[in-house]
C-alpha cells in the first residue's frame, strides 16, 4: 500500500481529508480485523496460512465466511463460491467507480480496486457524487480516495496480523467483531439522507433476514437485488420534476 501511494497523492490536501474521514471508523475496523485474525487461527489454520490469507484476500466478510468452511473441510469450489457471493457487492462498487478511475492505467485501476474497502467506497461516494471533469477535480478525488484507503488498509492489516499473533491469548468470546458492525451501522445511518435511501436500506435489511437460510451467504445477494430493483422501480414510476413536465 505504501508503494502504491504516489507522492502527488500524499502531498495533496485532500489526502489528509480522506485520512481524517476514515480515521473516524478506524477503531471499529481494527476490532473487526483483530477478531478475524483470531478466528482464522482458532479455526485450525496455521499462523503462516492466516498471514497469507490476510495479505492476499483482504476481505473481512469473505474471510469470515470462508474460515468455518475451511475448518469443516468443505470442497474448494464451495469455499470459493461463498466468498464470491459475499463479495458480489464490489461489482456494484466498481461499476460506480468506473467513471472516476478510467483515466488511470490498468494496473493502477486494479490496485485501486484491491485496496478500496466498503467504508472507503462509502466515504468517497458520499463526498464525490460525480466524477471529476477537470484535472484538478480528478487529482482531488484520487488523493482523497488514497488517503481513505491508506487508513482502512493499515487499520485492517495491522489489527488482523496482531490477531493472528495473539490468537491464543484473545478469547473469541470477547466478540470484538461487533465493533466493526457498529462502525458500518454508523456510516449507514449517516448516509440515510433521503426517503429513497432509507426505504432501500430497510428493504435490503428485511430481504437479508428473510433469505437468511439460503446457502453460501446468498441472502446478501438477494438483499442487494431487492434494494436495487425497488430503487429502479421507484425512479421509473415517480413523476418528473415540475420543470420537466412542460418541457
Amino acid at each position: 500500500m505504501i508503494l502504491f501511494l504516489k507522492r502527488e497523492h500524499r502531498l495533496h490536501p485532500e489526502f489528509m481529508e480522506g485520512v481524517r474521514d476514515q480515521a473516524s471508523v478506524a477503531l471499529g475496523i481494527s476490532a473487526w480485523g483483530l477478531m478475524t485474525g483470531v478466528a482464522m487461527v482458532k479455526s485450525g489454520m496455521s499462523a503462516l496460512e492466516a498471514v497469507l490469507m490476510t495479505l492476499i484476500v483482504y476481505a473481512g466478510s469473505a474471510q469470515l465466511a470462508a474460515v468455518p468452511m475451511i475448518a469443516a473441510g468443505a470442497p474448494l469450489w464451495v469455499i470459493l463460491a461463498a466468498a464470491f457471493c459475499v463479495n458480489l457487492r464490489f461489482v456494484v462498487f466498481s461499476a460506480h467507480l468506473r467513471p472516476y478511475l478510467m483515466h488511470l492505467p490498468r494496473w493502477e485501476r486494479l490496485a485501486t480496486g484491491y485496496v478500496t474497502g466498503d467504508l472507503s467506497y462509502v466515504f468517497f461516494a458520499r463526498r464525490y457524487p460525480h466524477a471529476g471533469r477537470t484535472p484538478d477535480e480528478i487529482a482531488r478525488q484520487q488523493a482523497f480516495l488514497m488517503g481513505n484507503c491508506a487508513v482502512n488498509y493499515g487499520a485492517w492489516m495491522g489489527a488482523s496480523l496482531l490477531g493472528v499473533a495473539l490468537a491464543n491469548a484473545i478469547p473469541t468470546e470477547w466478540g470484538l467483531g461487533f465493533a466493526g458492525i457498529l462502525a458500518l451501522l454508523g456510516v449507514l445511518c449517516s448516509l440515510a439522507t433521503s426517503r429513497l435511501r432509507m426505504v432501500s436500506a430497510g428493504v435490503a435489511g428485511m430481504a437479508a433476514v428473510v433469505a437468511w437460510a439460503l446457502p453460501l451467504k446468498l441472502n446478501i445477494l438477494v438483499a442487494i437485488a431487492c434494494a436495487v430493483a425497488l430503487c429502479l422501480i421507484i425512479e421509473h414510476v415517480k413523476p418528473p420534476p415540475a420543470g420537466e413536465q412542460h418541457a
